[in-house]
């Protein structure tokens, strides 16, 4: 089927490629590492780049191929590239584009990891990095350098929900010649699309939303232009961090409902905001769909919904904190998000635990900040929840 110029909703179901060999009605599992050839001239062809035909999973299989195909055709680009994890992801970008001595701009509040190995390992290898709040579009323009190569954002940003201007981003790293890279894993292909604004690449860890269900490990990487896909692809197959074929049939799976269950999620996320903004003990709440957010209005212009990341402070700070998350029950107390179950967390001792107090503290994650990702459970049964670990403060 043609999906060119279908709905959102028509291309989850039928914008991957099916198997028509025996009727499948789903993508099947090549769960193959290796796939002989017909001839010695077609093998020939296929590692001359002549030939569309499959070699070796790490370079490339059906399987992995068809989810490439449906999250390049959901993001509006050029291909799409399949990794591991997320952190694959970031890393086959960093390896691909950056030289020594090269710099990236990025956003200070960004997922840790990706900040931690920028600046605890590739600095070894002679890369360079500036973290600032890329909110300000001036202090973005200030940080550039002569041999700034990349800018790198995330929006809105984990975990303190700031929202970056794609649109500004884009028009500031092209008129330097820079590239502009966008994690947009807290909003998925169906919230957002920043090659749209002019994003040269975007990828997520599709262990998030994309997937949905707590249970793979996955990223992607999607690119406007054709060189830029090729220069990460080879690299990806150089690293040998290839997805599984299995890994690959399972983000299909979970991709489908991907609308259902965000829409959802933030239905819920919106009456969860609201609770918590009037609750006596909170002391601040940043939630997308909140006219309280500071870029409340810019959110309405590049996202097509609030999503279901929730960040807060408590009055009580730390120590309230920690009463809170000992004593929900339905929340689990974990990592991750964009899950269809409610996860609390605390990044300053959590997921960004590695970044320093001083690093932390200029980039809002403060040790009182909370980040809820809300799931797709009755919003009643998930306030309660907080209600009742609220009281035990």
């Amino acid at each position: 089927m043609n999906t060119e110029n279908a709905g959102f909703n028509t291309k989850l179901i039928h914008g991957g490629d099916i198997d028509d060999q025996f009727g499948s009605a789903t993508v099947p599992i090549y769960q193959t590492s290796t796939f002989s050839f017909k001839s010695a001239e077609e093998g020939a062809k296929c590692f001359a780049g002549e030939s569309d035909g499959y070699i070796y999973t790490r370079i490339g299989n059906p399987t992995i191929n068809a989810l490439e195909k449906q999250i390049a055709i959901l993001e509006n680009g050029y291909g799409a590239i399949a990794v591991s994890s997320g952190m694959a992801a970031a890393t086959t970008i960093y390896l691909a584009l950056l030289s020594s001595g090269d710099h990236i701009v990025s956003t200070d509040a960004i997922y840790g990891p990706s900040r931690g190995v920028m600046e605890k390992q590739f600095v070894r290898f002679g890369f360079q990095s500036t973290y600032i709040n890329t909110t300000d579009v001036d202090a973005i323009e200030k940080a550039i350098r002569p041999n700034t190569k990349m800018l790198y954002i995330e929006t809105p940003a984990n975990p303190t929900m700031d929202i970056t201007d794609l649109k500004a981003c884009a028009d500031i790293a092209h008129k330097h010649g820079i590239i502009l890279v966008v994690d947009n894993t807290f909003c998925s292909p169906y919230l957002q699309n920043p090659l749209d604004f002019g994003a040269d690449i975007v990828f997520h860890s599709m262990t998030k939303f994309i997937n949905g269900h707590a249970d793979i490990i996955a990223g992607i990487i999607i690119t406007k232009e054709k060189a830029l896909y090729t220069q990460l692809r080879t690299m990806m197959i150089n690293l040998g961090c290839n997805m599984d074929p299995h890994q690959a049939y399972m983000v299909l799976r979970g991709l489908k409902t991907l609308s259902i269950r965000i829409d959802r999620a933030q239905e819920n996320a919106m009456k969860v905001a609201e609770f918590l903004e009037k609750h006596p003990k909170v002391a601040w709440v940043k939630f997308p769909g909140l006219k309280s957010h500071p870029q409340y209005e810019l959110g309405k212009q590049q996202m097509k919904g609030d999503g279901s990341m929730i960040s807060f402070g408590l009055k009580t700070g730390f120590e309230g904190a920690k009463i809170l998350m000992n004593n929900v029950h339905l929340a689990l107390l974990a990592v991750s998000l964009g899950g269809i179950e409610t996860l609390i967390q605390h990044p300053a001792s959590m997921t960004h635990a590695k970044v320093s107090k001083e690093d932390k503290q200029k980039a809002g994650i403060t040790d009182d900040l909370i980040r809820f990702a809300v799931g797709i459970e009755d919003a009643k049964d998930i306030i309660e929840d907080l209600k009742h670990g609220l009281e035990k403060i």
